[in-house]
């Protein structure tokens, strides 16, 4: 993959116009691809916060006979999305970002009611 990356880099004009030495210029193209991850992962779990099925009950769907429907559903979803389809490159972290969103959910249980946090005003 590393040989990838340098071919690549050896192509594009940007890369050699930055500086004249090859260590200053990966030390910074692999800040840039380190920042790019770290953007795509934050990017996914916000993601996973706006898809509607994605619930406290979530992981405990998964574990039962409905399991494989429910994971399909939730692939589906983020196809339909840019931020679903970035970390394709990436599956394990983007399947360990999934499995520890889900976690998180089922253990701090159902969302309190709306009314529990803000009190109606009359």
């Amino acid at each position: 993959k590393q040989w990838y990356q340098r071919r690549v880099r050896e192509h594009d004009a940007r890369f050699s116009k930055f500086s004249e030495d090859d260590k200053e210029r990966e030390a910074e193209y692999l800040r840039y691809v380190k920042e790019k991850v770290a953007t795509a992962k934050s990017d996914f779990r916000q993601l996973l916060k706006e898809i509607k099925c994605v619930s406290h009950k979530s992981k405990e769907t998964l574990r039962g006979p409905n399991g494989d429907s429910h994971m399909r559903e939730i692939r589906q979803f983020l196809t339909n999305d840019k931020r679903g389809l970035v970390l394709d490159d990436l599956p394990e972290d983007r399947d360990r970002i999934l499995d520890e969103y889900l976690t998180e959910l089922e253990k701090f249980g159902p969302p309190p009611p709306p009314t529990a946090t803000r009190p109606a005003k009359r």
